[in-house]
């Protein structure tokens, strides 16, 4: 079956339980490890809870801005031409640029050094809503390669 062309049908993911977002139980799915979806929920809940003390903001607004902020609008794919392998820029979708986002935050909060896992994703979701963190020096080192790489746009597929 071939890799190329847009998706037909997306799995259609129900809402949270708490906030009612579809993009939050997306995380949540995400940060899940071995089928444990109850301690994913308590982990990100835990971490909303730790970002409404320490901001006195709704923490799903600060998440929200923390994933547009880390969202990348374009990457950098390896083609081989000629016997050469090019870095060429590519766009990314919407909803592939958010699961980008969302695998870059949730890899930065668990690198980062802290007590639990709660601590960890609630100053990383603070630190890139406010454009700082790991997560979102990813996204700056990623727009910085597709920017240096943009005399082989024309390789694009």
């Amino acid at each position: 079956m071939t890799r190329k062309g847009p998706v037909e049908r997306r799995r259609r993911v129900d809402p949270d339980s708490k906030f009612k977002s579809t993009q939050i139980q997306r995380f949540i799915n995400r940060i899940m490890q071995r089928g444990k979806k109850s301690i994913a929920q308590r982990i990100v809940y835990g971490a909303f809870d730790i970002v409404k003390q320490r901001s006195n903001q709704e923490p799903a607004d600060v998440f929200k801005k923390a994933i547009k902020n880390v969202t990348p609008l374009v990457k950098v794919k390896a083609r081989r031409i000629g016997g050469s392998t090019y870095q060429v820029p590519i766009e990314v979708g919407q909803f592939e640029g958010e699961s980008l986002g969302s695998r870059w935050l949730i890899n930065a909060a668990r690198s980062r050094s802290g007590k639990t896992m709660s601590d960890k994703l609630a100053s990383e979701i603070m630190d890139a809503s406010s454009g700082q963190g790991t997560s979102y020096k990813k996204k700056e080192d990623t727009h910085k390669m597709a920017e240096a790489n943009k005399a082989f746009a024309h390789y694009r597929y």
